[in-house]
């Protein structure tokens, strides 16, 4: 059990009632950064849709990621602009779907990889978000936070002329890309055009990390961009208990689930390379092979063929007391996944694990 959260997965699940107090403490530390401690519900606000927190913001005051504000009765990115920063990986990189995806593999070649293998002398351009819709006390990258409405704003523009001839892919992170989705959708279009346009067509592709909990029809408008490029959505399914999801993510996973179940439809438009991939961080005490498991038969249900990345936790942010994932937790969470019908099952950050049990 992490300090942080002072209840334990027992507790979330069979005495969720008696455990709200703790998880709102626990999410109210958000206000030292400046944000929200909880989606804002003023009676008389502006209604944010960009995701499914469905925020109600009042004049002056910003929704629960902290870039979306109201003024003057309507609800507009803060400075008209967007908090983004972005960087080059070489490939292949670290991505949660390197397994399966043409950077890592050459899955897809000659249509969507330069390369028959791993695309050795490329790059990906990977896009920080400065922001989320969600309130993780494991996040890996919520230095974000410290920089909150006072981070580089770049125009969509900037991001799309900062793609060269060696960049065959591109994705959106963060953070989380949800809160500020049109730019990123925007910046796609760009790239796509000048990719396409080129007196040789380049190969970029699209792809997302993301938590899923955007308005269905952004979700719908990422995986058409992703599918026509050969790049993939990235779902991290945090957990399958509603409960749990809010105890350790500060909202529901109704809206993830629900945008998950509509992508899957789609994934056969494109299963090779896959457009459309799960992962889950295995968070000792609380995300076990008995939660893997339940997200896992969720995923078959919908197609046995979606790949499923499990991610070893490394202690960080407000669950820094719990311990790194061991070797057996994350054998014992493969297998249940595997159990349940999925057909490309992997654990990754193997260099996190401990053997410690």
């Amino acid at each position: 059990m992490s300090k942080a959260l002072s209840v334990c997965r027992s507790c979330i699940l069979n005495r969720f009632r008696d455990c709200k107090k703790y998880i709102q403490e626990a999410h109210g530390k958000r206000a030292g950064f400046g944000l929200e401690p909880e989606p804002p519900r003023h009676p008389s606000g502006a209604r944010c849709h960009l995701c499914a927190n469905s925020c109600r913001i009042g004049e002056g005051s910003f929704g629960y990621c902290g870039v979306r504000q109201n003024k003057g009765g309507k609800v507009k990115q803060w400075m008209n602009s967007n908090n983004v920063a972005w960087y080059f990986d070489a490939l292949p990189s670290n991505c949660v779907a390197d397994w399966v995806c043409p950077g890592g593999t050459g899955v897809g070649y000659p249509r969507y990889s330069y390369t028959h293998g791993p695309e050795h002398g490329y790059k990906n351009l990977a896009v920080f978000y400065e922001a989320c819709n969600f309130d993780c006390l494991f996040c890996q990258n919520w230095h974000f936070r410290l920089q909150s409405r006072r981070g580089e704003v770049h125009s969509a523009e900037d991001l799309a002329n900062s793609i060269d001839h060696r960049t065959s892919c591109v994705c959106f992170f963060g953070g989380d890309p949800t809160p500020q989705l049109p730019h990123a959708i925007r910046a796609s279009r760009l790239a796509m055009k000048e990719a396409n346009s080129s007196p040789t067509p380049r190969i970029v592709r699209i792809c997302w990390e993301t938590n899923g909990a955007m308005h269905p029809s952004l979700a719908r408008k990422m995986m058409e961009i992703s599918i026509k490029t050969g790049g993939c959505v990235k779902f991290d399914l945090k957990a399958m208990d509603e409960r749990l999801n809010i105890a350790l993510c500060g909202g529901s996973n109704r809206g993830t689930l629900e945008n998950f179940r509509m992508l899957s439809s789609l994934f056969k438009m494109r299963s090779n390379p896959p457009s459309l991939v799960a992962s889950t961080l295995l968070i000792p005490g609380y995300i076990d092979e008995n939660e893997v498991g339940a997200i896992a038969r969720f995923i078959a249900e919908l197609n046995p063929d979606i790949p499923y990345s499990l991610l070893a936790f490394h202690p960080n942010f407000l669950m820094r007391d719990l311990p790194s994932t061991c070797r057996k937790h994350a054998e014992l969470a493969r297998d249940a996944a595997l159990a349940e019908g999925l057909t490309r099952v992997k654990v990754c950050n193997l260099h996190l694990l401990s053997d410690v049990y």
